[in-house]
């Protein structure tokens, strides 16, 4: 195989997902780059490759492009794996990838599973318009900024969440709109795999306080067009951009092109507070 990057994409849980195109890609690279080498071994051991790996998180991802990149540049063909789903979707190698297209060097996808899609196409909600969030910011003031702009999107919104605060984050979009419709999605493809749907309200007293096990993705509906937008909300996320130091003309602007709350409107409010 020839200097190429290939992004492949691999179970979310059910082995059965991974395609054979992606079987016979892991089995031929030079090199496999995984999120969790000790996850993807055990993956590339019951496909009976034994292959040489290489480690890329979060920790290390910038130091590991410039050692990957160099093996590109030598010919090697590598394939990027995460430790489930599809790479660079809130995991690492967006880094290498754009590394890799800055210097010319071929990148390929192998597609397949995705958390995401999985739990959009499952929901029952409305697919032909979403927004993928991931985790939302745990900054108490970023978190904010980010439900209020959620609370007037008017598309299906997917988001990721730790097992340990769904409650959490289903008491924050109750708050927003406690009627707005939900699918709480855990361990899709797996043997327990559930799917909660209802409104934020039925779904947030149907998990209750007990502890949520597995993966979970979270997809909410989008705010209705007839639902006026919520004029407090905005100001109050303006106010956190102008805090983190956007000016207040541009913040005013910015909010407005999500909420559909007029950025005069926003200035306005802004106006005393940076007077003070």
């Amino acid at each position: 195989m020839a200097a190429v990057l290939h992004v492949v994409a691999t179970p979310i849980g059910n082995l059965g997902d991974l395609s054979e195109r992606a079987r016979a890609t892991l089995a031929a690279v030079d090199l496999v780059v995984a999120e969790d080498t000790r996850r993807t071994g055990k993956l590339l051991a019951s496909l009976g490759i034994d292959a040489r790996m290489r480690s890329m998180f979060e920790g290390n991802e910038r130091r590991r492009t410039d050692e990957v990149l160099a093996e590109l540049r030598d010919g090697a063909a590598v394939a990027l794996v995460s430790d489930g789903g599809t790479p660079l979707v809130s995991d690492p190698g967006y880094r290498l990838v754009r590394a890799c297209i800055d210097e010319g060097i071929d990148v390929r996808v192998v597609p397949g599973p995705s958390a995401a899609i999985a739990a959009l196409v499952v929901s029952g909600l409305p697919a032909d318009r979403f927004v993928f969030e991931g985790f939302l910011p745990r900054n108490a003031g970023d978190r904010r900024a980010r439900l209020a702009a959620i609370a007037d999107e008017r598309r299906t919104v997917v988001l990721y969440e730790s097992p340990r605060r769904v409650a959490a984050l289903l008491d924050e979009l109750a708050a927003i709109d406690p009627d707005r419709s939900v699918a709480v999605c855990r361990e899709l493809t797996k043997l327990h795999e559930e799917v909660r749907r209802g409104s934020v309200a039925d779904v947030r007293a149907a998990i209750g306080d007990a502890s949520v096990r597995g993966e979970v993705v979270v997809v909410l509906d989008g705010r209705s067009v007839d639902t006026p937008p919520d004029v407090d909300a905005a100001i109050a996320e303006a106010r956190d951009l102008v805090a983190g130091g956007a000016r207040k003309r541009e913040a005013a602007h910015r909010v407005a092109e999500h909420t559909g709350v007029p950025a005069n409107a926003i200035y306005r409010a802004l106006v005393p507070d940076v007077a003070q």
